[in-house]
C-alpha cells in the first residue's frame, strides 16, 4: 500500500490497522447476530483503502476533479513563522477576516501580507477567541512540549468512557443479514465534514438507517455532501428553535446511536434531552480533555499543530500527508468503535457508554508507530477499477473488497424529512 499511500510516516500502516478494526469489529457483529457463525468479517485490499482514504482525489463531478480547499485554506507566513487556516466555510472565511481586520472582499495576496505581520501564536490564539481557524505550524518536539499536545499524546485511539452508571442500552431491532449486519439499526449523524461523516457513511454500508442533520441555515460543501453522504437520508432542522428542539428529541427518543461532531457541551446547550439508553459516538479535532478540547479544528489544522506538515515537507517546504488521513482513520476507528458496542447490546452484556475518538489523538499514534521513510517517492493514484460513477458523481467504492457500492448514492442535501423510515 506504500506505494498508493507513500509518505514519511506510516499513513499506510494506520489505514490498514483502522479499516481492521472495524473489520474485525462487524464479524464479531456477524457472529453474534448468527448470519455468519464464524464471524467473519469484510476484507479490504490495499487499494480499495488507499482509494477511500484519497477520496477527495479521486472524487468527479460531472468529469472534473474537485478543489479540496478554498483560497484562504492554506499555509501562510507569519512574522515569526508559520500558520495553517481553515476557511472553507463562509462562516470560517468570515470569521478569519474579522479576526485579522480585513473585508470579506480581500483576496489571499492582501491577506498573505496582513499575516505576515502577526506573530503566529498571536494569530492562532486569536482566532480561537473568534470562532476561527488557524493554527501555528510546530515541530513534533514542540507540539509534545505544549499542554494541548500532552493531553492529546499516548492513550488509546478509540476511548470508551461509562459515564452514565450501570444503565444498558436499548437493543436495536436488528434484522442483520451476513452483508447488513447492522440492518435494523438507527444511526442519528450530527457531523459534518469528513471524519464523523466516514463512521456513519460506513456504518450505512453494514445496514444501518442513517439520518444525517444539518442546520438549515449552514449548507453542507457540495463535494463533500456527495462524497461521504453515500447511503444516508439528508435532513434539515434548525436547533436554535422550540420547534427543531422537539424535532430533534423526537428523533433521539427511537434513535439506536448518536454520532455527534460537536465540542463538549454543545449538545446540552442545543437543550438536548441526554439519554442514556443511546449509544454516543463522538468526534472531536483536539480531544475532550486539555485546553484546546474547546476548540475547532480539522485534519489539515491538527497535521499543522502536531509536526506532521514539517516532518512531510522536503526542501525547506512545508508538506502534508497523501491523503486527509487523520479524517478517515478516526473516521473507520469510530466505526468500529461503535460496532463492538453493538456486539456486545446484541449478546446482552452492553452498558450505556460513549465512543469517542479525536483526530489529534490519531495524529499521536500515527507519530508513534514505526516505519517512517522521509525518502519515500511519490503517491501513487488508484487504479479506475476502485471507483464507481452514478449519474454525475464518479467516487471511490467502498473500502471493503465485498461491497461494490455503497447502498445508494447521496441524496441532495436537506431533501429528506427529519423522522425516522
Amino acid at each position: 500500500m506504500s506505494a498508493w499511500l507513500a509518505a514519511t510516516l506510516p499513513v499506510a500502516t494506520i489505514a490498514a490497522e483502522s479499516v481492521g478494526a472495524l473489520g474485525t469489529a462487524v464479524g464479531r457483529l456477524r457472529g453474534v447476530l448468527g448470519p455468519s457463525p464464524t464471524g467473519a468479517g469484510p476484507t479490504a485490499s490495499a487499494e480499495r483503502i488507499a482509494a477511500s482514504f484519497m477520496g477527495d482525489s479521486m472524487l468527479r463531478l460531472d468529469g472534473a476533479p474537485v478543489q479540496p480547499f478554498a483560497d484562504l485554506s492554506g499555509f501562510f507566513r507569519a512574522s515569526d513563522g508559520w500558520v495553517r487556516t481553515h476557511a472553507n466555510y463562509p462562516h470560517h472565511r468570515t470569521a478569519l477576516l474579522e479576526t485579522v481586520g480585513l473585508d470579506e472582499g480581500c483576496g489571499t495576496d492582501e491577506f498573505a501580507v496582513r499575516v505576515a505581520g502577526i506573530a503566529a501564536a498571536e494569530l492562532e490564539w486569536s482566532c480561537a477567541q473568534n470562532g476561527a481557524l488557524a493554527v501555528q505550524v510546530r515541530t513534533e518536539d514542540q507540539w509534545s512540549a505544549e499542554p494541548a499536545g500532552t493531553a492529546a499524546g499516548p492513550g488509546p485511539v478509540i476511548a470508551r468512557s461509562d459515564d452514565t452508571g450501570s444503565a444498558a442500552y436499548r437493543v436495536p431491532e436488528f434484522r442483520g443479514t451476513t452483508a447488513a449486519p447492522l440492518a435494523g439499526v438507527r444511526v442519528l449523524d450530527l457531523t459534518r465534514v469528513i471524519a464523523g461523516p466516514v463512521a456513519t457513511r460506513a456504518l450505512a454500508l453494514f445496514g444501518a438507517e442513517v439520518l444525517r442533520v444539518d442546520p438549515p441555515h449552514r449548507p453542507e460543501i457540495t463535494w463533500q455532501h456527495r462524497e461521504n453522504g453515500q447511503g444516508k437520508r439528508s435532513a434539515t432542522v434548525d436547533m436554535s428553535t422550540h420547534e427543531g428542539r422537539a424535532v430533534m428529541n423526537r428523533l433521539l427518543e427511537f434513535a439506536d446511536v448518536l454520532v455527534t461532531g460537536y465540542r463538549p457541551g454543545a449538545l446540552e446547550r442545543f437543550g438536548l434531552e441526554h439519554r442514556a439508553e443511546v449509544l454516543h459516538g463522538r468526534v472531536s479535532a483536539w480531544g475532550t480533555r486539555g485546553p484546546w478540547s474547546g476548540r475547532r479544528g480539522f485534519d489539515s489544522l491538527v497535521q499543522a499543530a502536531t509536526g506532521i506538515s514539517v516532518l512531510e515537507g522536503s526542501g525547506g517546504e512545508l508538506g502534508r500527508l497523501p491523503a486527509q488521513a487523520l479524517d478517515h482513520a478516526s473516521g473507520y476507528l469510530l466505526a468500529a468503535g461503535i460496532a463492538s458496542e453493538l456486539a456486545d447490546c446484541a449478546s446482552g452484556f452492553g452498558s450505556a457508554a460513549t465512543v469517542e475518538v479525536s483526530l489529534a489523538g490519531t495524529a499521536a499514534w500515527l507519530l508513534e508507530s514505526p516505519g517512517r521513510d522521509p525518502d519515500h517517492g511519490p503517491a501513487e493514484t488508484p487504479t479506475p477499477d476502485c471507483v464507481v460513477t452514478n449519474g454525475r458523481v464518479t467516487a471511490a467504492r467502498p473500502v471493503f473488497d465485498d461491497y461494490a457500492d455503497y447502498p445508494f448514492p447521496a441524496r441532495p442535501w436537506g431533501a429528506d424529512e427529519a423522522l425516522w423510515l
